[in-house]
């Protein structure tokens, strides 16, 4: 049945990212800084989650619209440069409701600096493992953002491109990019993007890293990787 659904209010979750006004630009580091899945990450004054590391490519992928104007630098919370903006797709609705048939893409992948090191372990000391697992109705998921911390519920439903949860998944701004995963084995199988309705809502990582694979494949040699 198609459903329509209604985006939260600014205030509780649009785009779910934090505005930070006033912070100065990236600077280098000293000291590589360790670069994982659930990390904060700032884009001039734009505050998010890091999604999926692929250490092995050195690429780091979060929500498409956490990304700032022309400027493509990504940092830490302390300001320390990572990497830089190589692609991105946001087509996050503008309107105040989505239809669940609506497509939705919104990812960003970030190429890291050559000297910063990364692994794929969640802050829990989880690994993240990426296997094209995909979500299903009723499937035990966990979503990591920086502000709620680990959060669980369940998938309610699987749209066009993206899905929905229920049942205890949170979010609050600054969350938006963290990685959606599955509670049973820690496969990631979502990118968070926002709130429709009452149901916070992810993107697809199996459609993400077919779109990333047409984004940078031919140019950059990109393939997806599975991991342990």
């Amino acid at each position: 049945m198609l459903q329509r659904l209604a985006l939260r209010t600014f205030a509780a979750s649009v785009a779910v990212l934090a505005f930070i006004p006033g912070l100065p630009a990236g600077k280098a580091h000293a000291d590589p800084v360790m670069v994982y899945p659930g990390m904060e990450i700032l884009q001039e004054n734009r505050m998010c989650t890091l999604g999926y590391v692929d250490p092995a490519q050195k690429i780091a992928y979060t929500a498409g619209h956490c990304r700032s104007g022309s400027n493509t630098v990504v940092t830490d919370k302390n300001r320390n440069v990572i990497g830089h903006l190589a692609t991105f797709r946001d087509d996050t609705p503008s309107g105040t409701t989505v239809t669940t048939d609506q497509v939705v893409t919104d990812y960003e992948a970030i190429v890291l600096d050559g000297n910063v090191p990364a692994n794929d372990i969640l802050p829990s000391g989880r690994p993240l493992v990426s296997n094209g697992a995909v979500p299903h109705p009723g499937e035990g998921v966990c979503h990591f953002g920086i502000v709620t911390g680990e959060t669980c519920g369940t998938v309610e439903s699987v749209n066009n491109g993206w899905f929905t949860m229920s049942h205890g998944v949170q979010s609050h701004p600054g969350d938006s990019g963290g990685p959606v995963y599955t509670t049973a084995g820690g496969q990631i199988v979502g990118i968070f993007n926002s709130v429709w309705g009452d149901l916070p809502a992810a993107v697809s990582w199996q459609t993400t890293s077919q779109q990333v694979r047409q984004d940078l494949g031919a140019s950059a040699g990109w393939r997806p990787q599975a991991h342990r």
